[in-house]
């Protein structure tokens, strides 16, 4: 089974929930917000911080038409290629200075690469996984890239079927690569609570059952990723900043910020206690509550000695120490070798 592996020193398996947060390209640029991201990120419970890893030259031509509506572009009419060149500044000496800082704060680094380079440099900087992200679904050049690493795979599936994804995820496999996390996704931003499509979970899974399932959420606020580990998801990435009122990016503001990561992280752990063993039985918890609050049956009045036991003279009260209810037909037409008291339980070796 694949469904155990790591990531450094983030272990994947059913058992947790990593929680990702995705820095992306909320460092504006700059080192010194990208220190508090990973700072943050840490403090509030993440166990991987991820950035993202492009040059606009070699993401998109120059006359793209933007997939997203962001009041904040300095030209409001531009393309993807005038969004992506104000972000794209970061080199390698920046990487390495991230690995570290998160080296310092003792989070796992990630980073998405977008190109083949990108791939190549996070690799010999040391990166542990590499995520894919879902518009790269169907970029076989740059999986090939990435799956010659041997390291573990976060496949976003955002915009794609599920013909795509087998596609995929079986040239990933043909090409010595078994370490994969299935994340579902929504390509929109931000995305609505009816477009989250969460219950994709379960074809996931039913799919992908040698693999553990994901979900990277696009959704505004932590509800619906906090809700998604009941459907299964083992890996939650989040947009993360520490200010919505931050520029630059067109992330910031449908990004969850410290606080919301802390309670998602709360939520997750909680909601993974609450999942229990899959079996419906009588818990320890239990077990005080269902002897005390169930019922026995004991005499309504006093019965005298001789009489006959009928639906008139039993009654079904608290606690259940004697025989119960549903065993009423045993002592029904019974005779009563005894007196048996208003309230007293009624035995089987009190009649005959």
């Amino acid at each position: 089974m694949r469904k155990e592996f790591k990531i450094g020193k983030v272990n994947f398996s059913e058992k947790n929930c990593i929680l990702i947060a995705e820095a992306g390209v909320n460092h504006n640029g700059k080192i010194s917000l990208a220190e508090k991201l990973i700072k943050s990120a840490k403090e509030n419970g993440a166990d991987i911080v991820k950035f993202q890893t492009y040059k606009a030259d070699k993401l998109v031509v120059k006359h793209a038409s933007r997939f997203w509506n962001w009041s904040g572009e300095i030209k409001k009419k531009g393309t993807q290629y005038d969004s992506y060149k104000r972000l794209d500044k970061f080199e390698k000496k920046d990487y390495k200075k991230l690995i570290s800082l998160c080296k310092k704060y003792k989070i796992e680094f990630m980073s998405t690469p977008f190109d083949e380079d990108s791939v190549e440099m996070l690799y010999e900087l040391g990166v542990n996984g590499f995520k894919v992200a879902s518009c790269d679904l169907n970029n076989f050049p740059l999986l090939e890239k990435i799956c010659k690493t041997k390291l573990p795979i976060l496949l976003s599936t955002g915009a794609s079927n599920i013909d795509e994804i087998i596609k995929t995820v079986k040239f990933i496999e043909n090409k010595g690569s078994n370490k994969i996390c299935i994340m579902q996704c929504t390509l929109c931003y931000p995305t609505k609570a009816n477009d989250a499509n969460i219950s994709a979970v379960d074809q996931l899974r039913k799919t992908f059952s040698k693999y553990l399932i994901g979900l990277s959420d696009h959704t505004l606020g932590i509800n619906i990723a906090s809700a998604s580990v009941l459907s299964g998801v083992r890996v939650i990435e989040k947009h993360f900043t520490v200010n919505k009122n931050l520029k630059k990016s067109a992330d910031h503001w449908m990004s969850i910020n410290p606080a919301e990561l802390k309670k998602l992280r709360d939520n997750t752990y909680e909601i993974l206690k609450a999942i229990g063993c899959g079996t419906k039985k009588v818990l320890d918890c239990e077990k005080n509550t269902r002897l005390l609050s169930r019922r026995s049956l004991v005499a309504k009045f006093k019965i005298y000695k001789g009489e006959k036991i009928t639906r008139l003279n039993v009654i079904p009260k608290r606690p259940s120490t004697g025989i119960p209810p549903s065993e009423i037909k045993i002592i029904l037409g019974k005779f009563v070798k005894k007196n048996i008291n208003k309230d007293q339980k009624i035995k089987l070796s009190d009649l005959s």
